[in-house]
């Protein structure tokens, strides 16, 4: 009989990020970098993660991936009963503890004799474990461009799903909100921006520009490299404001409390949770 493992709600909330925020990132990656795209030019599969977990109805939890010719859909927290390629975990913790870099607990994998799907896929998701997971920011532009993009879409959508779980963090700021946007975007980049929609305790995230009208708060950074340099905690967002390297359009009262929510997703993004439960034993 399996070991059962003992998960706590933090888990959960971690788990949330990464097969509902994080692992979509893998489309991004696969549709808009050449190197990766020409990869799966002609190709249709079905590709998954999950994880085994006994708390949750079915028992497994996972995120797939349906790619017709190159062209990739996918289906957040929905679990394929029959994928070409997966990534099997055996457990959610050790899921988490892979996808945080925390550690490198394997999965089991799932159509080692697909080498044509298998190669680029792993390919593609060392490619975006390599750029979420760095601690300094790239050299390249190209990279630092890529890189503001997948944190601006994670982001967004992370700080709406762990509000959907009822985190009381995100809770207590939706829940009397009346319909504001909050945005993120770097002037002169289209393709660099996401928002937050919320509305009486309810979130939507979106990328590219909202659509509606203007966004209550939206914070303006004038480019990659100094976006970056927030984002990855290595500069004081009060000496890029003075610097004008970051402008807080409209309501700059609220910037503290977004800011505070962003870290609350890198507290599970990062692992950060699972070193406190470390330092707490």
């Amino acid at each position: 009989m399996a070991k059962e493992v003992k998960l706590s709600q933090d888990d959960f909330y971690a788990a949330r990020v990464f097969f509902n925020a994080a692992l979509p990132l893998l489309k991004v990656i696969a549709e808009n970098e050449p190197k990766y795209s020409q990869k799966f030019q002609g190709k249709s599969f079905v590709f998954q993660v999950s994880a085994k977990c006994d708390q949750v109805e079915g028992g497994v939890m996972g995120t797939h991936f349906v790619v017709e010719d190159g062209k990739w859909t996918t289906y957040i927290g929905k679990v394929h009963e029959a994928p070409d390629v997966e990534f099997a975990f055996p457990d959610l913790k050790k899921f988490i503890i892979f996808f945080a870099g925390k550690g490198m607990p394997l999965p089991k994998i799932k159509g080692l004799t697909k080498l044509g799907i298998l190669v680029p896929v792993l390919m593609t998701l060392l490619r975006m474990a390599g750029l979420l997971q760095a601690t300094e920011i790239p050299k390249k532009p190209e990279d630092q461009e890529m890189l503001v993009r997948l944190y601006f879409y994670l982001l967004v959508t992370a700080m709406s799903q762990l509000n959907k779980a009822g985190h009381p963090a995100f809770k207590a700021v939706t829940e009397h909100s009346p319909d504001r946007c909050y945005a993120l975007k770097v002037s002169g980049y289209p393709e660099l921006q996401s928002y937050i929609r919320m509305k009486q305790g309810n979130t939507k995230a979106g990328r590219g520009e909202y659509p509606r009208c203007k966004p209550f708060l939206t914070m303006i950074f004038d480019t990659p490299e100094h976006a970056l340099g927030i984002l990855m905690s290595k500069e004081d967002m009060m000496d890029f404001m003075m610097k004008n390297y970051l402008i807080v359009d409209g309501a700059p009262e609220f910037a503290g409390v977004i800011g505070d929510l962003m870290f609350k997703v890198a507290y599970y993004a990062l692992g950060q949770y699972l070193d406190a439960e470390k330092a707490a034993k």
